[in-house]
C-alpha cells in the first residue's frame, strides 16, 4: 500500500506529523511525503520539513493525506497541485484542517459531507460540500478531520477501516494517545465567549482574504 502526504510552505506541521505517527505504522505499507517541487518546506511557525520527493514523482497512491494551514491559500490557485490532487484522489483520502479547502479548490468536494477547521467551515458550501459539525466526518473512503489535532483521530479511524480496530488500538496505545486537555476550550461550542471572540478577531483578516480566494476560485470554475 502506497501512502503519501502533501507537504507545503505554511502548513500546520501537526496536520502532517499527527497522522504521520499513525499511518507510518500501517503494516505492509510505504509512507512518503511530497512537496510541490521536491524542495524542503517550512511550516507556519518556521519548522523545516524535508520531503521524500516532488509530487510529480509520486506513484499512484492508495492513501492520500492532505494537511492544512495558512499555506493552503496560495495552493488553492496552484494548477499543478490541484491537478495532482485530482489524479491522486481515487483511493482513500484523509483531509486535515483546511486541507479540505485544497480538495474543494480541486473540484473534489461537491456533494460530499465534510468538515474543516472551525474558522473555515463556512467555506465548505462554497465548494458544494455539506458541512457536518463533527471532529471527524467519514464520507465513503474519504476522512475529513476538523482542526489540527483531530488529524490523529482521523488517521486512527482510517487505520481501523483498512486493518481493523485491533491494529488501530495497538497504534493508539503505542502513541499513548489518551488526551486529557487541561481546559475545555478546544471547540467554539466549549470555549469561553471571551476566548472565542479573541480568537475570531485574531483570524478575521485571514478569514476575509480566504473567503475572497475561495469565491474567486468558484467563480473561475463556473465560467470555465
Amino acid at each position: 500500500m502506497e501512502i503519501g502526504s502533501l507537504v507545503f510552505d505554511g502548513m500546520d506541521q501537526l496536520d502532517f506529523t499527527g497522522p504521520f505517527e499513525v499511518l507510518v505504522r500501517l503494516p505492509g505499507s510505504t509512507y512518503r511525503s511530497y512537496s510541490p517541487t521536491g524542495a524542503a518546506v517550512r511550516d507556519a511557525r518556521g519548522l523545516t520539513i524535508v520531503p521524500d520527493a516532488a509530487i510529480a514523482d509520486a506513484p499512484a497512491l492508495d492513501v492520500l493525506h492532505v494537511p492544512g494551514g495558512g499555506g493552503v491559500d496560495a495552493l488553492m490557485e496552484n494548477p499543478e497541485v490541484l491537478a495532482w490532487l485530482r489524479k491522486q484522489s481515487g483511493g482513500f483520502v484523509l483531509s486535515v484542517c483546511t486541507g479540505a479547502l485544497l480538495l474543494g479548490a480541486a473540484g473534489l468536494l461537491r456533494g460530499r459531507r465534510a468538515t474543516t477547521h472551525w474558522a473555515s467551515v463556512h467555506l465548505l458550501p462554497e465548494f458544494g460540500a455539506e458541512f457536518v459539525d463533527e471532529r471527524v466526518v467519514v464520507d465513503g473512503d474519504w476522512f475529513f478531520a476538523a482542526g489540527v489535532t483531530s488529524g490523529i483521530d482521523g488517521a486512527l479511524l482510517l487505520v481501523a477501516r483498512l486493518h481493523g480496530d485491533a491494529v488501530a488500538q495497538r497504534i493508539q496505545l503505542y502513541m499513548q494517545y489518551a488526551p486529557e486537555p487541561p481546559f475545555n476550550a478546544g471547540t467554539p461550542a466549549t470555549a469561553p465567549a471571551a476566548v472565542l471572540a479573541a480568537a475570531r478577531a485574531d483570524m478575521a483578516e485571514v478569514t476575509r482574504r480566504r473567503l475572497e480566494t475561495v469565491r474567486r476560485i468558484v467563480s473561475a470554475h463556473a465560467h470555465s
